[in-house]
């Protein structure tokens, strides 16, 4: 099976990881936070809500470089660094999923940046169509 690298860091980036990895009809974007650069006049948001928001357009244009998109997340995992913030970034994170959220976890987290929140997904990138929603059956 082949498999593709999106993203791989520049030299002298201190990221040690590639954005996305496409294989097997499957594209696994690693974990990102709101893109953060002042002196590009780039800043991830000041609120929980803001840094979600940011933080998957960030995300949607890995998806779309890979050939994927939103509709097609099948599981994302949202990366927080305070407790007290997981109402904010829920009422915010829906809103991304209007046919469906996506299986998901949540995890508690540290990094060396000052970054509310985070998200890794693994989305569809084959001929498989986009969510319509919830599947009748049986609700667990």
């Amino acid at each position: 099976m082949s498999f593709r690298i999106f993203g791989q860091p520049q030299p002298g980036e201190k990221r040690p990881f590639s954005r996305a990895v496409k294989a097997g009809g499957l594209v696994f974007v690693s974990g990102h936070s709101a893109p953060h650069d002042p002196a590009r006049g780039i800043h991830r948001g000041e609120t929980p809500q803001a840094q979600v928001r940011n933080a998957l357009a960030f995300i949607a244009k890995i998806l779309t470089d890979a050939g994927s998109d939103f509709s097609r997340i099948v599981q994302v995992t949202m990366l927080i660094t305070d407790r007290k913030d997981y109402d904010a970034c829920n009422e915010e994170y829906v809103k991304h999923f209007p046919n469906g959220l996506p299986a998901r976890h949540t995890v508690l987290f540290g990094v060396p940046t000052e970054a509310k929140v985070g998200f890794a997904c693994i989305a569809l990138v084959d001929d498989e169509p986009p969510m319509s929603g919830r599947a009748d059956g049986p609700q667990i």
